[in-house]
């Protein structure tokens, strides 16, 4: 690929690793909730399935995904389902949990079979699939190229956010009363985590709606 059409790759993936979405909330949340350990097997997720999406759209299953509405609705209703669902456990939380006990539990797995609900997924692999690799008579050889990359920078953003969750861990769960953690910042952590969630759903909803 041209120096040009790498910078442009980067930007793109730089804007949308970094920002605030489902996975990085759920990074952040899952680290925060019990501890970086217990947020890793997301965070390592979430590059295996995004990096699982790109091939399937490079295969051309993303064109189906386009031109099937109803296909489209599945994964949307779907994934936004799951989102409340984790949005429900995560207000009702506000003690800190370790490994086995955590209240909202994430595995390796579900973070995996996240990305297929993930609308907001899909349309940035199409959007690369695009815009880098289709109809290109270099296509395998560009597939490999981009493929770590991206995979590395969804590794990468969800890992720092998971830092973040982990290093506000403990000042969390303060302040502290006869030396039993109180748990008020956490609830409202988690209550705010819970609403971006929830608004993240209402978006792929909305989305959806206006792309028929």
């Amino acid at each position: 690929m041209s120096t040009q059409e790498w910078w442009a790759l980067l930007v793109l993936a730089t804007a949308t690793s970094f920002t605030p979405g489902p996975n990085t909330t759920l990074s952040a949340t899952l680290a925060a909730n019990g501890g970086l350990r217990a947020a890793m097997r997301f965070v390592v997720a979430v590059p295996v399935g995004w990096g699982l999406l790109l091939l399937i759209g490079s295969l051309g299953f993303g064109a189906l995904v386009l031109a099937v509405p109803a296909l489209r609705w599945v994964i949307v209703l779907a994934g936004s389902a799951y989102l409340c669902w984790l949005a429900w456990r995560l207000a009702n939380s506000h003690r800190l949990q370790d490994l086995s006990q955590a209240p909202l539990h994430v595995g390796f797995w579900q973070g995996v079979g996240l990305q297929f609900l993930n609308i907001k997924a899909w349309m940035m692999a199409l959007s690369i699939v695009g815009g880098w690799i289709s109809g290109q008579a270099d296509a395998a050889a560009r597939f490999a190229q981009v493929l770590p990359v991206l995979m590395a920078y969804a590794l990468l953003s969800n890992l720092a956010y998971a830092s973040v969750g982990s290093v506000l861990r403990h000042w969390l769960a303060g302040p502290m009363v006869d030396g039993q953690a109180t748990g008020g910042r956490l609830r409202l952590f988690n209550q705010t985590m819970a609403l971006a969630l929830l608004l993240t759903a209402a978006w792929m909803v909305w989305h959806q709606t206006t792309y028929i």
